[in-house]
């Protein structure tokens, strides 16, 4: 899950606008816990395709004539 999507607790405001310290460390930790943490699901199925499709090309590619 990305972190502007979450809400917090404390205050009950995005987590991306860091209104108390709460949202603030939880921002500033999740940015630091994974790169991939910041995409979106459609960026990360679109990554996850492009995989498939290059797998693919490269078995295609190797087939003997």
């Amino acid at each position: 899950m990305t972190y502007d999507r979450l809400v917090c607790a404390n205050c009950a405001a995005p987590v991306t606008e860091g209104r108390c310290p709460v949202c603030r460390a939880n921002r500033a930790r999740m940015q630091q816990q994974s790169p991939w943490g910041n995409l979106g699901p459609s960026a990360l199925l679109a990554l996850f395709l492009l995989l498939v499709a290059t797998a693919a090309a490269l078995v295609v590619a190797n087939q003997p004539a």
